[in-house]
């Protein structure tokens, strides 16, 4: 699952980062984050199986909800 998110600016992405950090520590699952001045491109897979689960999902969701 990947989803690019555009801020307002550098500040912003960071903040949404952290946001979403905390979310990863929460649900024990982190996904790939690739921060580019003020957008943010998340990646979510469970790389032990090579695919997804319902962490996956679920964490997509949460992050879904910030925005």
């Amino acid at each position: 699952i990947s989803r690019e998110f555009t801020l307002q600016d550098f500040l912003s992405a960071i903040g949404f980062v952290n946001m979403v950090a905390a979310i990863a520590e929460e649900e024990g699952h982190h996904p790939d984050i690739l921060i580019s001045y003020r957008k943010v491109r998340i990646e979510l897979t469970t790389h032990k199986i090579n695919g997804l689960t319902e962490k996956d999902f679920s964490v997509a969701a949460r992050i879904d909800r910030l925005v």
